[in-house]
C-alpha cells in the first residue's frame, strides 16, 4: 500500500489504542501489585512502561509532521514487537502471559496497512517471539528470574513456539479476510451513495426543468418564430439578416437545452418501434457536421457505418444519447482527434455501444461526478448531457461504464439488454 493511501485519522488513532493497552497495562500493575506480593520484578515492568511513553511521545511529533503515514507506522509497529518481547522476556518466557500483545499489532497491520503488512507482523512476531524463547533455552539469553527455567524440556519449547506461530499466522489470515471484506462493503457502500445522491439531483432537476420548461419554452418559441416571420418579410442588409439568424440559432440551442432538461426525469409514456441505432447515429452525425460542431478536425473510426443494428425502443432517446456523447467527445478534441464509434452484439444477444475519444480525458473528480446533474468539465458546459444519458440507459435497464486517463482521452461503453422496452411502460 502506498504512503497517500494511510489515512491521517488512522495513525492516530493507532496512537491512541496503543496508548490505552500501556496504560491498561501499568494499571493491571498497580492493582496486582497492591493486592499480592507474588508477582513479577516491577521494576523493570515500569521502565517498559515508561519506555512506551516515551516512544508514543515522539510518535505524536511525527504524526504532527504530517508526512509519510505509512512508514510511520510501519516503525511504530516494529518498535512495538520489540517492547513485547521484552514483556514477555521478564514476565517469564513461556511461563508468561504477555505473548497475547502481539495478535493487536498484527491486527492493526491488517486494518491499517494492507495484508501483506500483517502477514510480515505475524512473521517478526514469530521470529522475536522464537528466537526469545529459544536463546533463553539453550542459554544465549541468561534468564530474566530463576525459576524461569525450571522444569521446562525441548518438547514443551517446540511445541509452544509452534502453538504461537500458528496463532500469529492464523490471526492475520482470519484479519486480512475481515478486513477485505469490510472494505469491500465500504466501497459498494460509497457507491450506493453517490448513486443515491445522483439519483436525489436528478429528481431535483426534472422538478426545475419542469417549471423552466413551461416558463421559458412558449416565449422562446414566439420569439423564434417572430424573427423568421420578420427575416422573410424585411429588406434586411446582411448584417441585419446574420443577427437574425443568430438570434433564431440561439433560441433553438435554448430550445435543446430545454429538451434535455426535460429528459432528466421525463417519465412520461415513449413510442417504441423498430428503430436502427446505427442509422440514427449516422443522422445524428449529419446534423453534427450541418452546425459545423463535426468539422475535418475530427476523424471518425468504428463499424457504425457498415452494419445495421436493430432495436426495439424510441428513436428520441438514442439521438439524445449519440448526441451529447459526441459533443462530448468533439468538446475534449478542440484541436482535433479520433472519434471511435463501434457497435458490438454480446454473447447474451445484449448491444454494446463503445465511443472513444483521444481528447484531454478527465481526472478522479471529474471521473466521480461524470453524471451528476450541472456539473460540467467543460467551460460554459451546462452539466446536463451525461445526466440525460445516464438517465435513458437507466430507463432501458442498461449499463454505462467510463474510463478516463488524462491528456489521453475517454471512453464510454454503453450496454442494452435485448428485451421489449414495451413491458417497462
Amino acid at each position: 500500500m502506498s504512503l497517500i493511501n494511510i489515512k491521517r485519522k488512522d495513525v492516530l488513532w493507532f496512537i491512541l489504542l496503543r496508548s490505552i493497552i500501556v496504560t491498561s497495562l501499568l494499571v493491571s500493575a498497580v492493582i496486582i501489585q497492591y493486592s499480592t506480593s507474588m508477582f513479577l520484578p516491577l521494576t523493570p515492568f515500569y521502565y517498559l512502561i515508561l519506555l512506551s511513553y516515551f516512544f508514543s511521545f515522539f510518535y505524536i511529533l511525527f504524526y504532527l509532521w504530517g508526512r509519510y503515514y505509512a512508514l510511520q507506522v510501519y516503525i511504530q509497529i516494529f518498535f512495538d514487537l520489540l517492547l513485547i518481547t521484552a514483556f514477555v522476556y521478564i514476565s517469564g518466557g513461556l511461563k508468561g502471559s504477555f505473548y497475547f500483545l502481539y495478535i493487536f499489532e498484527i491486527i492493526a497491520a491488517s486494518i491499517i496497512l494492507s495484508s501483506r503488512a500483517a502477514y510480515l507482523t505475524a512473521a517478526l512476531s514469530a521470529i522475536f517471539f522464537g528466537f526469545l524463547v529459544e536463546g533463553v533455552y539453550f542459554g544465549l539469553i541468561p534468564y530474566f528470574g530463576v525459576k524461569q527455567g525450571m522444569d521446562i524440556s525441548m518438547g514443551l519449547v517446540i511445541n509452544n513456539i509452534f502453538i504461537a506461530w500458528g496463532v500469529f499466522f492464523l490471526v492475520s489470515l482470519l484479519m486480512n479476510y475481515l478486513t477485505r471484506s469490510l472494505r469491500k462493503t465500504r466501497n459498494e457502500l460509497r457507491r450506493a451513495q453517490k448513486e443515491l445522491e445522483i439519483r436525489n439531483r436528478l429528481a431535483i432537476a426534472g422538478e426545475v426543468s419542469a417549471q423552466l420548461a413551461h416558463e421559458i419554452r412558449n416565449p422562446l418559441a414566439a420569439i423564434s418564430g417572430s424573427v423568421q416571420v420578420l427575416k422573410g418579410e424585411l429588406k434586411l442588409r446582411e448584417e441585419q439578416k446574420e443577427l437574425m439568424g443568430i438570434i433564431v440559432k440561439e433560441s433553438n440551442r435554448v430550445s435543446q437545452s430545454i429538451d434535455q432538461f426535460l429528459n432528466l426525469t421525463s417519465s412520461g409514456k415513449k413510442t417504441f418501434t423498430s428503430i436502427d441505432l446505427s442509422a440514427l447515429l449516422r443522422e445524428t452525425l449529419i446534423l453534427l457536421k450541418r452546425s459545423g460542431e463535426l468539422n475535418g478536425n475530427c476523424q471518425l473510426k468504428g463499424n457504425f457505418d457498415l452494419t445495421k443494428v436493430p432495436y426495439f425502443g424510441n428513436a428520441n432517446q438514442f439521438k439524445q444519447i449519440f448526441w451529447n456523447l459526441i459533443k462530448n467527445s468533439l468538446k475534449a478534441m478542440p484541436g482535433g482527434g479520433t472519434l471511435t464509434i463501434e457497435f458490438n452484439r454480446e454473447k447474451e444477444g445484449d448491444i454494446q455501444m463503445r465511443f472513444a475519444d483521444t481528447g484531454r480525458g478527465m481526472d478522479d473528480e471529474e471521473m466521480q461526478r461524470v453524471f451528476e446533474p450541472f456539473y460540467s468539465g467543460f467551460k460554459n458546459g451546462i452539466g446536463i448531457g451525461m445526466s440525460v444519458v445516464r438517465r435513458i440507459v437507466d430507463d432501458y435497464n442498461g449499463k454505462i461504464q467510463v474510463s478516463s486517463v488524462l491528456n489521453k482521452g475517454t471512453e464510454v461503453v454503453i450496454t442494452f439488454p435485448q428485451e421489449n422496452p414495451r413491458e417497462r411502460v
